[in-house]
């Protein structure tokens, strides 16, 4: 009993460090360490470690986004339902999933890139209303990250978050399926928010839209494909936008939105 424990935390030690080995960061590692420990650095020196390990991390932080959106894939897309039937893929886009770079933006310009596939959009010439993205806490839904948006003088009509799909979204796609939106938000004061699927296929795009509703503050839209004018032969793309009707002097705070499909249960 008592030799097992030990040889137990040594295997694991030997795969971890094997791990690391394998992705070439031991090698930078233990560089880096006999650097520092040699005490005759220069502060240029010193510097240029920081900047490569700032920038490990930044490749570290994109590959761990990743690997929780395959998670994601795996688990949720098992787990989530639209109408009690199973879905075969769920994902939540970049923002709710990866730091984005900056966190914040002033005076939001339109269109302004957060992250890989999606990008913010308004009709707005004068737009005094900032966004930020924060960490998410306990209580806030499953999401690493949440969108906060402040609002104050806006003459326009509309704040749109596009969303799109990635490949394994709409590949398999057919009008036998549901895709469903979910979004956890707090609302400073009532605001209609909805969604709006477009699909291209061919030279045509199909869109529906539909209000999001809300039960406190948690949130759907559903789209029924059955009822849709989709070609599914020669769907190429799809995107998925959030529109944020009508907003001035307010605050809104998406902490969390996932996008999911699922076949239509055999009758």
């Amino acid at each position: 009993m008592g030799t097992g424990a030990p040889r137990r935390d040594v295997t694991i030690g030997q795969q971890s460090a094997g791990l690391f080995e394998r992705l070439g960061l031991g090698h930078s590692l233990r560089r880096w360490r006999r650097a520092l420990d040699s005490g005759t650095l220069s502060a240029a020196e010193i510097r240029g470690i920081l900047s490569e390990i700032r920038s490990l991390r930044g490749r570290l932080d994109a590959l761990s986004a990743e690997a929780q959106t395959a998670l994601l894939r795996r688990t949720d897309a098992a787990a989530a339902t639209i109408n009690d039937i199973p879905c075969d893929w769920s994902g939540r886009p970049g923002p709710w999933n990866a730091a984005m770079r900056p966190r914040g933006i002033v005076h939001l310009p339109s269109p302004t890139a957060l992250s890989t596939g999606v990008t913010v959009y308004h009709d707005a010439t004068r737009h005094d209303l900032s966004l930020r993205q924060d960490m998410a806490t306990g209580g806030q839904g499953d999401a690493r990250f949440g969108l906060v948006l402040e609002v104050y003088r806006f003459d326009g009509s509309f704040v749109s978050f596009v969303h799109d799909l990635p490949a394994e979204a709409i590949a398999g796609l057919t009008l036998n399926h549901f895709i469903a939106v979910d979004i956890r938000a707090e609302r400073e004061q009532p605001l209609e928010v909805y969604a709006r699927l477009n699909v291209q296929h061919g030279p045509n795009v199909e869109q529906m839209v539909r209000q999001v509703d809300f039960r406190g503050e948690s949130g759907r839209a559903e789209f029924d494909l059955a009822y849709s004018r989709i070609n599914e032969r020669r769907i190429e793309k799809a995107w998925l936008d959030l529109i944020l009707e009508g907003p001035e002097m307010t605050r809104i705070a998406i902490w969390d939105v996932v996008v999911m499909r699922a076949p239509r249960a055999d009758v």
